[in-house]
């Protein structure tokens, strides 16, 4: 029995360090890595998508380069089937590692957190220069690029911000702005492509 439960051990040890190995954060030198804020397309009427029984509805054309600050995988939460990850991302000199290196950031619960003892930056230009963004696949191979972004990376992304729904009352809205803060302010990301910013 003791064996059993030792390699059970041995096998949870394996398959987090694989893991940790897989999403280990990339260091970058000091400057900014992506320089500019995300574009963004309103669309006066959206299409409709079908995710099982969830409906998805486009807002809008969204379009960004950033640098991934942090990232948190759900597996349990109401929203894991659809947004298997969010990504803390950053733009601006919230991609700075000069800047980044004076804030703690962390992610929990669908949110992203940031603290700093002393501003490197004002604050108002660390919540319009970040955001959490639930990513929802496209696809099988979005999956996959999903998969292998890693903390630290600079990503170019392409999609659509959503709102989605199912049957008896569940919604989850996206965010239409950089410039709100707290609950609400997440990006619901349709993800059809991300790849490592060039």
């Amino acid at each position: 029995m003791q064996r059993v439960v030792l390699i059970g051990l041995l096998l949870i040890a394996l398959l987090g360090g694989v893991h940790w190995w897989h999403h280990r954060p990339i260091a970058h030198g000091p400057g900014v890595l992506a320089p500019d804020a995300p574009t963004q397309v309103d669309l006066d009427e959206g299409t409709t998508l079908q995710r099982g029984d969830i409906t998805l509805v486009t807002r809008a054309r969204f379009e960004l380069t950033a640098r991934v600050l942090s990232r948190e995988d759900y597996h349990f939460d109401a929203g894991a089937s659809l947004a298997p990850l969010d990504l803390a991302l950053g733009w601006g000199r919230m991609s700075d590692s000069a800047v980044l290196s004076q804030v703690q950031i962390s992610q929990e619960n669908r949110f992203y957190h940031w603290h700093v003892d002393h501003f490197p930056i004002p604050r108002r230009e660390i919540e319009q220069s970040s955001a959490n963004m639930h990513m929802i696949p496209a696809d099988d191979a979005a999956r996959r690029e999903l998969e292998r972004v890693r903390s630290g990376e600079v990503i170019h992304l392409e999609g659509f911000l959503v709102d989605a729904s199912r049957p008896g009352g569940w919604r989850w809205h996206t965010s239409m702005t950089r410039d709100d803060t707290g609950d609400g302010a997440c990006e619901l990301v349709y993800v059809e492509s991300v790849e490592p910013a060039q």
